[in-house]
């Protein structure tokens, strides 16, 4: 206990030489926790949002707008394809589940898609309170938009045009909040569900108007489009043939998620290798600084520690001394590159809610963070090895003579 009590006093004897230390190996442990945080919350929302979705149909155009538009809902789709394409490909034998989504309108950032019950079904989503849509202009709030806006079952609201919010409200057409889902962790959380047919009727209306005659309701019907299509196969041999079947003899487009994911990741992991490497760059340097620092104070204190030899310490025990000041100066970082590290994950979470993108948070322990105190420990370890050797081999006797 006296080793490791005046290991601490000796460490902060340098203020500002360990304060240097500390940062460094604080900065570099923290931004390897980050990258910890983040790419192994971004991989479960990618998974847990991806399951049981085969392939997305939409519009002509990036195959990966439509996986990031109609999976996640963290990108604008490319455009609208037809109705009745749609129902013919759901009678395709290959397709064993079809949920249609339309886009359009938003709420206070968050969107208002219109779709099916399947879309509940198929998260597993149930409801906190309230009932699920009904008729037409009803709506399901996801958990994060009823805590984000305050909503409960029986409000009302007016959607505005626009996925982003701040278009043109349409004022004529409210939509009343029929319930509430309970929280999935899934995309469902920040959505605004409703029936497809609300979605046509409220932008039917706002170019059409009311006055509309039976014929030139029938010619609106008959021109419907929705935005996207999330396809279930229903046999392996599907994933073959439908998407090129969609793509050549179709005017709509196929992707398949778990191509697209897998591109996206890769891109993405370039990043993440870039901060890991930088956090590896600051450990290196903080650990060439620690020894740096540790090698001076043997040099500095070679009176103290032909003194501690005279007063009987043995020199395990003095080389103990220099060993236990960088794990001090280990444990030390350790603690705080586990909070920064949490606290610029928070941080990240913050700003990826307030563009309504992908759920991320700081409250959040990941396995792999074990190893961080590991590292830390290791790197002061390996930078106090050499320093704790040369303490380890003072001769009292002849430095007491020297002097």
């Amino acid at each position: 206990m006296k080793t490791i009590a005046l290991s601490f006093r000796y460490l902060w004897s340098r203020p500002l030489a360990a304060a240097l230390n500390l940062l460094l190996l604080s900065l570099g442990l923290a931004s390897i926790t980050l990258v910890m945080l983040t790419s192994e919350q971004i991989d479960r929302a990618f998974e847990r949002d991806l399951a049981g979705i085969d392939l997305v149909v939409g519009a002509k155009g990036s195959p990966m707008q439509l996986i990031l538009a109609g999976v996640f809902h963290i990108d604008v789709p490319p455009g609208n394809i037809p109705l009745a394409e749609v129902q013919a490909l759901q009678k395709d034998p290959r397709v064993a589940r079809l949920i249609p989504l339309s886009l359009g309108d938003s709420f206070r950032g968050f969107r208002i898609v219109g779709t099916s019950p399947d879309y509940l079904s198929h998260y597993g989503a149930t409801l906190a309170q309230g009932t699920p849509w009904r008729q037409s202009m009803q709506t399901v709030l996801g958990a994060g938009v009823a805590l984000a806006t305050g909503m409960k079952a029986g409000d009302t609201f007016i959607g505005s045009h626009g996925l982003g919010g701040g278009g043109h409200a349409h004022g004529d057409n409210p939509y009343q909040v029929s319930g509430v889902l309970k929280p999935c962790q899934c995309v469902l959380d920040r959505l605004i569900l409703t029936a497809a047919e609300s979605v046509w009727q409220v932008h039917e209306k706002a170019s059409a108007g009311d006055d509309l005659s039976e014929e030139d309701r029938k010619v609106l019907e008959a021109e419907r489009e929705i935005t996207l299509a999330l396809i279930q196969y229903s046999s392996p041999l599907a994933a073959v043939t439908l998407p090129r079947y969609v793509n050549s003899s179709t005017g709509m487009q196929a992707a398949a998620p778990a191509v697209e994911v897998t591109r996206l990741l890769r891109m993405v992991g370039v990043g993440t290798e870039v901060l890991r490497g930088f956090g590896a760059v600051l450990l290196l340097t903080a650990g060439l600084s620690v020894f740096i620092a540790l090698w001076n104070a043997v040099r500095e204190r070679r009176a103290d520690l032909a003194m501690l030899r005279m007063l009987g310490a043995s020199p395990a025990k003095v080389a103990g001394l220099l060993l236990c000041e960088a794990l001090w100066l280990a444990l030390l970082a350790s603690a705080l590159g586990l909070l920064g590290g949490h606290l610029l994950t928070g941080l990240v979470g913050w700003m990826l809610q307030a563009e309504k993108s992908l759920p991320v948070t700081g409250w959040l322990w990941v396995p792999a963070e074990a190893w961080i105190p590991a590292a830390a420990v290791a790197v002061a370890g390996l930078a106090a090895l050499l320093p704790a050797l040369s303490a380890y081999r003072v001769d009292a006797g002849q430095l007491l003579n020297s002097r």
